[in-house]
């Protein structure tokens, strides 16, 4: 495929030879119109000019016409035959029976056959009007024209003059060839011009391809294009390749990043399931003690399966397949499900749960995902709450949207990493495991969780049309609050009273999904 500089190129000259050939074809016909007009004055001058000679004749009271001969008929004298012969071209004078008078030394000069064209011509013509008509000839063409004598007393009834039109077509071709002679200058200077001005416009596009192909190695995405001050398109295109490469640069800076954390998080797991199954397949090891490994192996092939599910889960937000099962939601029930489940989580932890406000409102939702995204903001609360602290739920509605809130008295996040809160693996202990006082004054290690629930709870929230932002201060805990726009009234009024889960057999809501989810 040819370069845009040699398509500018092709194309500029197409249009060039476009235009000159439009020009030359307009110019052409402008100057053969004007050609006959002004040959249309020529020959009527010519005719006016022989009328005046004879309108002299008669004034002077000479004879205009004698009788030469019987068979022939008159024909103007010799004086005013000598007279007539100064009018140049081609002079007919005719009387009223259309016998021909006097005749030019032109005319004579014709073969009988176009004398006979040009006096069959000369009698149809009117004067009436004072029209020019073309008399095609055997070997050219006629532009002739009739004056009518105005002294009835003489036998002259009109003078016919003709002037060849070979003069009007001759200087539209002169010009066409003009032209045709000048226009391979003019199109090879054009071009060539254009071809240098298409190369040094594009000279910044080939310096822009270069830095590009440098960049995009996948090592120099730091690197950014010059931007010059004048704010052109190309330095508009600069600028936008400069964005579209920070966003490169960050995002395969976070792909390294997932990628390391998610080869740490299952590193760990591999590793003791490895050791507990190395164990369990010992020959010394007692049964009990098989149990217990094979058990230790089950909690970290649950852990693995749970950090899967949650990759896929944020894979298929990235690609836009966040499965959404829209209907009428009514979150008071929802609350209250989930303040319930964190009664019990916040019991075994040590923590006192409250849920000091709890208003009515239905959204436009999925309700399993808003229950997930409400689980995670309260597990994720106890679970950096030390023994003795507080957790506060609180659903409040606003003019045209409701809020879920989540304040702990945890360890809290401090300002410089409140802002990747919501990025994956990200944790506020910066360490994979943590130390909790047991129930008789001792420590145990506790593993921490993968880092994934409050970005999963970021993509719910945002698939539902709402955001979720986070407030805290190291030491002093952390607030959580996800903002979901209401529903429609006409939606809302679909809902039933009930909360639309199905019961157990005592009429409680099921919540063994809950606790599994919350010790995993």
């Amino acid at each position: 495929m040819p370069s845009i500089r040699m398509q500018l190129t092709s194309a500029y000259a197409g249009a060039l030879i476009g235009t000159m050939v439009a020009f030359a074809a307009v110019l052409w016909g402008a100057r053969r119109a004007s050609g006959y007009r002004d040959l249309e004055v020529e020959v009527a001058n010519r005719a006016d000019q022989a009328l005046a000679i004879i309108e002299r004749a008669v004034e002077s009271s000479e004879p205009v016409t004698v009788v030469s001969d019987t068979l022939i008929g008159p024909v103007v004298t010799p004086r005013l035959k000598a007279s007539l012969e100064g009018v140049p071209d081609y002079v007919l004078v005719l009387d009223e029976r259309g016998r021909t008078l006097y005749s030019s030394f032109a005319h004579r000069q014709l073969d009988a056959e176009d004398r006979f064209l040009l006096d069959s011509a000369a009698i149809r013509l009117t004067t009436a009007g004072g029209a020019a008509a073309l008399v095609t000839l055997s070997r050219q063409q006629l532009l002739v024209v009739a004056r009518a004598e105005r002294d009835p007393v003489t036998a002259i009834a009109k003078v016919v003059a003709g002037v060849s039109t070979s003069y009007a077509r001759l200087a539209p071709r002169e010009l066409v060839g003009t032209m045709l002679v000048i226009a391979p200058f003019v199109l090879l200077l054009s071009v060539g011009g254009a071809y240098f001005i298409a190369g040094r416009a594009l000279r910044p596009v080939e310096q822009i391809i270069n830095e590009v192909e440098a960049i995009t190695d996948g090592r120099s995405l730091h690197r950014r294009l010059p931007v010059d001050e004048g704010g052109d398109e190309l330095a508009r295109l600069n600028e936008t390749l400069n964005a579209m490469m920070s966003r490169l640069e960050n995002s395969f800076g976070a792909l390294r990043r997932f990628t390391a954390d998610a080869s740490h998080e299952l590193k760990t797991p591999l590793a003791v399931l490895r050791a507990d199954v190395e164990r369990a397949m010992h020959a010394h090891t007692t049964p009990g003690e098989q149990l217990v490994a094979l058990e230790e192996a089950l909690q970290e092939t649950t852990r693995i399966a749970d950090l899967v599910e949650s990759l896929l889960t944020l894979a298929r937000a990235d690609e836009g397949r966040f499965d959404l099962h829209r209907e009428p939601v009514p979150l008071l029930p929802l609350a209250r499900d989930v303040y319930e489940t964190a009664l019990i989580l916040g019991e075994d932890a040590g923590l006192t749960v409250t849920m000091p406000l709890a208003e009515d409102a239905t959204v436009l939702g999925d309700r399993t995902r808003l229950r997930q995204l409400f689980l995670n903001l309260v597990t994720n609360a106890i679970k950096y709450t030390p023994r003795g602290g507080r957790v506060e739920l609180l659903l409040s509605r606003r003019l045209d949207a409701v809020t879920f809130s989540v304040r702990d008295t945890g360890i809290g996040i401090s300002a410089a990493d409140l802002p990747y809160v919501f990025e994956r693996f990200w944790r506020a202990d910066r360490v994979r495991s943590r130390r909790v006082p047991s129930g008789d004054g001792a420590s145990i290690v506790e593993r921490g969780g993968f880092g994934l629930g409050l970005a999963i709870s970021q993509y719910i929230a945002q698939a539902h049309g709402g955001t979720l932002t986070a407030q805290s201060r190291l030491g002093r805990g952390s607030t959580f609050t996800a903002t979901l726009p209401l529903a429609e009234p006409a939606q809302a009024a679909t809902v039933d009273s009930a909360d639309g889960r199905e019961p157990r057999g005592d009429g409680r809501p099921d919540r063994s999904d809950d606790l599994s989810r919350a010790a995993s």
